[in-house]
C-alpha cells in the first residue's frame, strides 16, 4: 500500500551551526526557523528542564508557522543540550572569566551532557532525552590559557565543543558523540523512524516517501 499523506517539510528550529550540519547528514532537505524564547528559569531537575525547554522552542516556532503559513505541512524539530555536574547545571559563559570557572569546576572530573529534543508536526508531539557522560582529564593553566584564546567556549553549555579543540583535555566519552556535540543524531533517527510509524515497505527510501 503506497503512502498518500502529504509529505513533510524538514524544519530545525535552531541556529545552532553545529546542530545543522548533524541534521544534514540526514540527507533530507530542511529549513531553519527560530522563534526566542525565555530560557532563564529555576531548573531543579536537568533531565525535564532539557525537554522542557526543546517543546517550547518546537510550540513557538510552531505557532509562527502556522500564522505565516509559509510552511503548511511542518516536521518541526528542536532541542538543547545542557552540561551537569552533580546537581550544578552549566549553560552558556558570559565572559571568557566566567568560561575560565566554569572549566575550572569540570576539571579532572565527570560530567553528564543532557540533550532534549523535539519533534513536532501540526497533529502531535514527541519528545525525548539522551545522556552521555564525559570525562576532563587536569585542565593545566598552559591548556586552559589555549582553549579560551580560541573563544569556542564563548557560545557553548559547559564552556566547551567537544568537536574542537576542547579534545585537548576530554579524556573519555560514555555514550552518544554527536550528543555532547549538541544533537543525538543517532537516536534522533530512531526515534524519527517511529514517530513516522516507518514500516518494512518504507525502510529503505523512508527520507523520500515522508519529506519534501
Amino acid at each position: 500500500m503506497l503512502r498518500t499523506n502529504p509529505k513533510f517539510q524538514l524544519v530545525l528550529a535552531s541556529q545552532s551551526p553545529r546542530r545543522k550540519e548533524l541534521i544534514s547528514h540526514l540527507g533530507i532537505k530542511f529549513e531553519v526557523v527560530v522563534c526566542p524564547i525565555d530560557e532563564d528559569r529555576p531548573a531543579p531537575d536537568p533531565i525535564q528542564y532539557v525537554q522542557d525547554l526543546a517543546h517550547e522552542k518546537g510550540e513557538a516556532v510552531l505557532a509562527l508557522l502556522q500564522k505565516s503559513k509559509q510552511i503548511t505541512n511542518p516536521l518541526l524539530v528542536s532541542a538543547d543540550t545542557t552540561v551537569v555536574l552533580g546537581k550544578k547545571i552549566f549553560g552558556k559563559p558570559s565572559s571568557r572569566a566566567d568560561a575560565r570557572k566554569m572549566l575550572t569546576e569540570l576539571s579532572g572530573k565527570v560530567h553528564i551532557v543532557y540533550t532534549g529534543v523535539a519533534i513536532k508536526t501540526l497533529e502531535r508531539a514527541h519528545v525525548f532525552y539522551e545522556k552521555t557522560e564525559v570525562e576532563f582529564g587536569p585542565i593545566t593553566d598552559d591548556l586552559m590559557e589555549m582553549y579560551l584564546d580560541t573563544e569556542e567556549s564563548l557560545d557553548k553549555a559547559g564552556a566547551y565543543g567537544i568537536q574542537g579543540a576542547g579534545l585537548v583535555f576530554i579524556k573519555s566519552v560514555r555514550g552518544s558523540y554527536s550528543n555532547v556535540v549538541g544533537f543525538p543524531l543517532d537516536r534522533f533517527i530512531l526515534e524519527l523512524k517511529k514517530f513516522l510509524k516507518v514500516d518494512k515497505q518504507h525502510e529503505k527510501n523512508w527520507r523520500h516517501d515522508f519529506f519534501l
